[in-house]
């Protein structure tokens, strides 16, 4: 059943007016491209969109890229996946993330490749296992976020894939003390889905290239086939499949409104704040697509962004 069904079936159960047109939907200040390089100077990109058109962007002077640590947007290599903010109708390169991924899941299991580390972690039923590098020169932060690296805790971090290989070079948040299983309960919710409610908004790249959409903890588990969704320590109403989110990132004064398109089992198992402006409420109330995260102000190198989130 496709979203517009959903939200159309959703609102005349609720007594809710028709859904917005996506036309409609806020927009942000900032648009996405995403694909291949193809080509990089100095002062123009060249890239494939995922539809196999090719596209020209101009650099703009004071734009930075980030692969794996910040450097000059010329020094990406051909070759590589990457998320661009782009300005002026999507011509004016801004900001490059090249080759970006992010683990979030489960420790299931450690090893050690000479000096680097592995790592194997369980990224829920919706995306499976995956195992990870952690170079020696990263092992030093991403061990003070995350001081036990032990099967059974939660993990996530931030980092590149190249030819393959996926290396964690970044923590993405401080890890939670208890176990992936001992998530604290929320706190008593007011205003039902009426209200808006803050926390922390993240993004995982297990959407489609360039897709625009978020996960969200709190689904009906008959409605998105998991076992392992409504859980969460927001305060957080149960949605359906295909429900229309409206989300604000607070720090940049940025809003659109998203469909929820995949279950955000995994992002409901972390407790933790947001600080890009302030100290967010505890919990992780969404999950967005790299393209929706950049596209409200979010830089996938940090991870979150402080966010209010409501029916669209």
């Amino acid at each position: 059943m496709g979203v517009e069904r959903r939200h159309a079936l959703a609102s005349a159960a609720l007594g809710r007016g028709p859904a917005p047109r996506p036309a409609t939907a806020p927009r942000s200040a900032t648009s996405v491209v995403t694909g291949e390089v193809l080509d990089i100077s100095p002062h123009l990109l060249i890239l494939e969109n995922p539809d196999g058109v090719e596209e020209r962007l101009v650099i703009a002077p004071w734009a930075t890229a980030w692969y794996g640590a910040a450097i000059p947007p010329a020094e990406i290599p051909a070759g590589s996946r990457v998320v661009v903010r782009a300005t002026q109708a999507g011509r004016v390169v801004d900001r490059v993330w090249a080759a970006v991924t992010r683990v979030t899941g489960v420790i299931l299991a450690l090893g050690r490749e000479r000096r680097d580390r592995t790592i194997e972690v369980d990224c829920g039923p919706h995306r499976g296992r995956r195992v990870a590098v952690i170079p020696y020169g990263a092992s030093g932060r991403i061990r003070v976020r995350f001081p036990k690296l032990e099967p059974g805790y939660l993990f996530d971090a931030i980092g590149t894939r190249v030819n393959g290989v996926t290396y964690a070079r970044l923590p993405a948040t401080s890890q939670p003390p208890y176990r992936a299983t001992a998530v604290p309960p929320p706190p008593p919710g007011y205003g039902g889905v009426q209200s808006r409610i803050s926390g922390t908004a993240g993004w995982s790249d297990a959407f489609d290239e360039g897709e625009t959409g978020a996960a969200y903890p709190m689904l009906e588990r008959a409605d998105s086939g998991c076992d392992d969704a409504g859980v969460s320590c927001a305060a957080l109403p149960y949605l359906a499949l295909g429900s229309r989110l409206h989300v604000e990132n607070t720090c940049a004064g940025q809003a659109a409104t998203v469909p929820i398109v995949t279950c955000g089992c995994m992002a409901g198992r972390y407790c933790d704040r947001c600080v890009e402006c302030g100290t967010s409420p505890r919990g992780r109330v969404v999950e967005l697509s790299p393209a929706s995260f950049v596209e409200l102000g979010g830089d996938l190198a940090n991870g979150c962004f402080n966010a209010r989130i409501g029916l669209g």
